[in-house]
């Protein structure tokens, strides 16, 4: 693909699930915003969001958008990638299974087979942090959940779900 693409990766900090990876072409302040109030009416609002000092991330705009939401904005110490180092693992896997293995036409292409390996990273695919169980597996069995089984279980692709508390969010722009 000629060009350069953002990808927005949001991941949940209790089970390590990976709630959003969104792929553009640029990210400003209010097409993150866009995409944070569509994981919100699938998802649920989180407690608090965590960010590195990006530009999207410490814009007026996401400050305000925090506030109206009552939802606790922090930030990471400038030059300490070790703080977030959820998402810097979750954005080294991105990278290693998805961007240095595949070409692709267009940001919609790319996207399509994200939104596919997501499925798999969440689903399939064990973390050796999580004791080799997959997000979702994790969630199951320790979050506050009304499931008994991963089909019952509303993932990604499904909309308009509304039955999960989350106290964390994790978001990063990859470069």
């Amino acid at each position: 693909m000629g060009g350069k693409f953002v990808p927005l990766n949001v991941i949940d900090d209790f089970n390590r699930e990976a709630l959003m990876v969104t792929v553009n072409n640029s990210l400003p302040a209010q097409r993150m915003i866009n995409e944070l109030d569509n994981l919100i009416q699938w998802r649920g609002k989180p407690e608090r969001i965590r960010v590195d000092n990006g530009p999207e991330f410490i814009a007026q705009k996401m400050k305000d958008w925090c506030q109206n939401n009552q939802i606790e904005l922090t930030y990471i110490q400038p030059g300490k990638p070790s703080q977030n180092s959820l998402i810097e693992r979750f954005n080294r896997t991105f990278r290693q299974e998805v961007l240095d293995c595949y070409m692709f036409e267009s940001t919609r292409q790319m996207q399509n087979y994200v939104n596919a390996w997501i499925w798999i990273y969440n689903n399939e695919r064990p973390h050796s942090g999580l004791n080799y169980m997959t997000p979702i597996g994790f969630l199951l069995k320790y979050g506050k959940l009304n499931f008994e089984t991963a089909e019952e279980f509303p993932i990604f692709q499904q909309e308009k779900f509304k039955i999960i508390d989350w106290n964390s969010l994790v978001l990063n722009v990859a470069n």
